[in-house]
């Protein structure tokens, strides 16, 4: 909701200006994309925000677009096929669900934009948010599609388009009276936050990519040039020109929270110290993390989660361990779905709460056989923030890096052939349950919404 981004906005800045009371020199916020956030025209919001690829209330209009534009000119022409993930369809369901809402809406926007909008009055939305509006924006040409845009949200005026870089307008009177930010500071337009995030850990060369351990799994690589795949999602990147590829998993960090609050435990120390006294392969015990669906590369928002191969003996630090064994096979499946498409990544670097401690990436870079950089400075998206303000205002040098690597993760070959055929087991057991997860996830359903 409106209140919880604009309202965050509003906290941090009065919190960071009593800290360091000097003039700021420049502003850019990143947050949580793509979504939907109708407004007024002053930028009130007419309802709660329609969130990323987690929200899966639009899967019928995105299959209702694709029928009617048809899925090869949507990938070719926006770099991804519809799915929950891209906004259009869920402008649609607004349009079909709320025509009330609809008919009041003269904006749409995203956490970053809205920020923006309440700093400075400008209407604008990145390039790389744009392009996860599919089927509104030309990824080739970089610009709104007219006659999609017409199609999808006809009657309302778009953002103009920029890149998160870029100085969009300057601090007014009004936003300065709630966050305390002196009149006139520059703004600039700030993007989705892994991207930022990306940026701040120098994942900015072709072949370059993140691992983002959170509650969930997200991957970026950036391009040299454009690649489309009906299992990933291509889109611009956040220097003017650049594209990447990028890749999310509806749960990772998720799933062993689940566990540890089925456990009773507290912290994650005690589940982790259990795992690591497990072998390898958590003695032949398979999971599926499917616990929300799968976003990339599956699209499936009925696929289930699976624990396969449970005996007597195994105990839940097998359980626990396994949870963190799925992340890394669902990460492996992305790194080999990169390689078909002739993008193999070249270099990883891991960012994220679920770094810390070890065990978990350890287990990563054992099934994928890819060592990991861990930089020495991971604070996050506003790290990327602050280093697109310092570039927007010209005291940054885009050629220079802020990272450095800290810890690199180096795969141990003794775990290499069990986790070769784990993962064949893996890969293997989607597919083969695939039919009877739908059948639960009908089930599941309560109302035609979500599940239980």
């Amino acid at each position: 909701p409106e209140g919880d981004w604009w309202g965050a906005v509003v906290d941090l800045s009065r919190r960071l200006l009593a800290e360091r009371p000097e003039r700021p020199a420049a502003v850019c916020v990143s947050g949580i994309g793509p979504c939907v956030l109708p407004t007024d025209e002053r930028y009130r919001p007419l309802r709660p925000a329609i969130l990323y690829g987690v929200d899966t209330r639009a899967v019928a209009e995105a299959r209702d677009l694709t029928d009617r534009l048809g899925a090869e000119a949507v990938l070719h022409r926006g770099g991804s096929l519809l799915t929950s993930q891209a906004a259009g369809p869920k402008l649609s369901w607004l349009r079909r669900h709320e025509p009330e809402v609809w008919r009041r809406t003269r904006r749409f926007l995203m956490a970053s934009s809205l920020a923006v909008a309440r700093l400075t009055g400008e209407y604008v939305l990145d390039h790389h948010s744009a392009s996860q509006c599919q089927p509104l924006y030309d990824l080739t040409a970089g610009r709104w599609y007219e006659p999609w845009c017409d199609l999808v949200a006809p009657g309302l005026p778009l953002p103009r388009l920029v890149w998160p870089g870029e100085t969009v307008g300057t601090v007014d009177a009004r936003a300065h009276a709630e966050t305390g930010i002196p009149v006139g500071t520059p703004v600039a337009a700030g993007t989705v936050d892994a991207w930022a995030e990306a940026l701040s850990v120098g994942v900015r060369a072709p072949g370059d990519t993140m691992l983002m351990y959170g509650t969930t799994m997200f991957l970026v690589q950036m391009l040299d040039r454009p690649v489309t795949d009906a299992r990933l999602w291509a889109t611009r990147g956040v220097t003017p020109g650049s594209t990447s590829l990028a890749g999310g998993m509806a749960t990772s960090g998720a799933v062993t929270d689940w566990w540890r609050r089925i456990t009773g435990e507290q912290g994650f120390d005690r589940l982790a110290a259990d795992a690591a006294a497990v072998p390898a392969g958590a003695d032949g015990l398979v999971t599926l993390p499917y616990f929300a669906g799968e976003r990339t590369p599956l699209f499936d928002p009925d696929a289930r989660g699976l624990l396969l191969g449970l005996t007597l003996r195994h105990d839940r630090g097998h359980l626990y361990r396994s949870a963190l064994e799925a992340t890394g096979y669902a990460v492996r499946h992305h790194l080999d779905t990169f390689a078909e498409v002739g993008a193999a990544p070249r270099r990883l670097v891991a960012v994220g709460g679920g770094v810390r401690g070890g065990l978990w990436t350890q287990i990563v870079s054992d099934i994928t056989g890819q060592p990991q950089e861990l930089p020495q400075q991971t604070i996050g998206a506003c790290y990327g923030d602050a280093r697109l303000a310092g570039e927007a205002i010209g005291v940054v040098d885009p050629d220079t890096t802020w990272a450095r690597t800290g810890t690199v993760i180096t795969p141990r070959a003794e775990h290499a052939h069990t986790y070769q055929e784990l993962y064949r087991i893996y890969r293997a057991a989607y597919p083969a349950t695939r039919d009877l997860a739908h059948d639960l996830a009908a089930l599941q359903l309560t109302d035609g919404t979500g599940p239980l």
